[in-house]
């Protein structure tokens, strides 16, 4: 299916793995020309890699989106390549590496760092672009949050709290970006094999006592078969196929959702 989205700018933040390369290999598929911002030293080679596979135009920078002065820099460095940015995915993340449940296996010093790589991150982020989306009067932007920013997660409360956070502000921003064309959404995955979520089993697992210990696979199968009504793992790319036509004219009307990927585990919860 043709999106409409040739030639057009993507920003893909978190884009040089898991879910973000995922959405940034969907928007080359569609002709789009993909920005990866990543804090990782292997950005401007995964931007590479796409290129090649996709046939279209790619920047990688080098970007810690914690920094107002790093977010300035790569969209400067996207400026000068390609004039402007038409849709923004924001796909970076961390947990806190710890299992929280209950809540007081963590501490208040385990908080912080979550909060200001997934709020202030998406902050940073977001009062770089929507400037230049207010002034074109077009632009889309979605964020990735997760559905355990609906339904209070005990497995990682530093983590859930801050995709809450991620919805909220995605629907205020939506609000106040309205008037300009400028959509903005929330796509939130479920169960999705990555190296955060095999964190939150690497925590979970070096609390049990050896007599409860299981290995990830076992331990990711049991939890899919348990809590996911479709009873199988979203792939990134699950994920990407929706950011993707969110991005697109087909999805005009839609601005202000939080759109679960997640094979039914909000509805079962």
């Amino acid at each position: 299916m043709d999106l409409g989205l040739r030639g057009q700018v993507a920003v893909i933040t978190g884009g040089a793995s898991g879910i973000g390369r995922a959405i940034a290999e969907a928007f080359a598929a569609e002709g789009a020309r993909v920005v990866l911002w990543d804090l990782s030293p292997k950005t401007l080679e995964v931007a590479a890699e796409i290129a090649t596979q996709a046939s279209v135009e790619t920047l990688g920078c080098v970007v810690d989106i914690t920094r107002t002065e790093s977010v300035q820099a790569g969209l400067q460095q996207t400026q000068s390549k390609f004039g402007g940015v038409d849709h923004v995915a924001h796909a970076a993340a961390i947990g806190s590496g710890k299992f929280g449940f209950p809540f007081t296996n963590l501490t208040p010093q385990d908080w912080p760092r979550v909060m200001e790589v997934n709020v202030m991150g998406m902050v940073n982020v977001a009062h770089a672009v929507a400037p230049l989306m207010m002034e074109r009067r077009s632009g889309t932007m979605a964020f990735i949050s997760s559905v355990a920013g609906q339904i209070g997660s005990p497995t990682d409360p530093p983590y859930s709290a801050s995709k809450a956070a991620n919805i909220n502000f995605a629907q205020c921003m939506a609000k106040d970006l309205a008037a300009y064309d400028v959509r903005v959404n929330t796509v939130c995955p479920g169960m999705v094999q990555t190296p955060l979520n095999r964190g939150v089993w690497k925590a979970w697992h070096d609390q049990q006592p050896p007599e409860k210990q299981l290995d990830y696979e076992t331990w990711a199968g049991d939890k899919v078969k348990k809590v996911v009504p479709l009873g199988r793992w979203q792939e990134p790319a699950d994920i990407a196929d929706m950011v993707v036509f969110l991005a697109s004219r087909r999805a005009r009307q839609v601005t202000g959702q939080t759109i679960n990927v997640d094979g039914g585990f909000v509805m079962h919860w």
